[in-house]
C-alpha cells in the first residue's frame, strides 16, 4: 500500500544524508567553551534563551556545511535514488542510469554528468572553507 515516489526519495535522502550534519553538530558541539553557557545560566537566562544566543551562533557553520556536504551526497546518490524511486519517478540519477546504456545519448551524458560533479564539488569547497574557518576561529 505505499506508493513510491518522489516523497520516498527524500526520506531515503534524508536518512542516508542525516549523518553527515549530525556529526558535524556534534564535532562543533564539542569545541565549544561551556563557560558562556553556565555564565548565562548564572545570569537568569532560561535553556532556550541560552541556546538561541549562545550555542546556535557557534553551531552555525557547522550546521551550514553539514548541510552543504549532505547536498552533494545526495544529489548525485544512485542507489538510495533506484532503491526508492517508484515506477513513474524520473530524476537526474535515474535518467543517467537509463541514459547510459544508449549509446546515441553518450554526448549529453557526459554533459550532464560534468555539470553534475562540478555542482557536487561547489558546496564541499564551500562546506570545507565554512568548516575550516570556523575551527580556526575556535582555536
Amino acid at each position: 500500500g505505499l506508493n513510491c515516489g518522489l516523497m520516498t526519495i527524500i526520506v531515503g535522502h534524508d536518512t542516508f544524508c542525516v549523518v553527515v550534519a549530525y556529526n558535524n553538530g556534534v564535532a562543533s558541539l564539542r569545541r565549544l567553551p561551556r563557560t558562556p553557557e553556565e555564565a548565562s545560566s548564572d545570569l537568569g537566562a532560561d535553556t532556550w534563551v541560552t541556546f538561541r544566543r549562545i550555542t546556535m551562533p557557534g553551531m552555525r557553520t557547522a550546521l551550514l556545511s553539514g548541510a552543504l556536504l549532505a547536498f552533494a551526497l545526495s544529489f548525485d546518490e544512485i542507489i538510495v535514488t533506484l532503491f526508492t524511486a517508484g515506477a513513474g519517478t524520473q530524476t537526474i540519477p535515474i535518467w543517467i542510469f537509463t541514459a547510459i546504456q544508449r549509446p546515441t545519448e553518450l554526448p549529453v551524458v557526459n554533459v550532464v554528468a560534468l555539470v553534475l560533479v562540478l555542482l557536487s564539488v561547489v558546496p564541499v569547497y564551500f562546506a570545507q572553507r565554512i568548516g575550516g574557518e570556523a575551527a580556526s576561529i575556535a582555536r
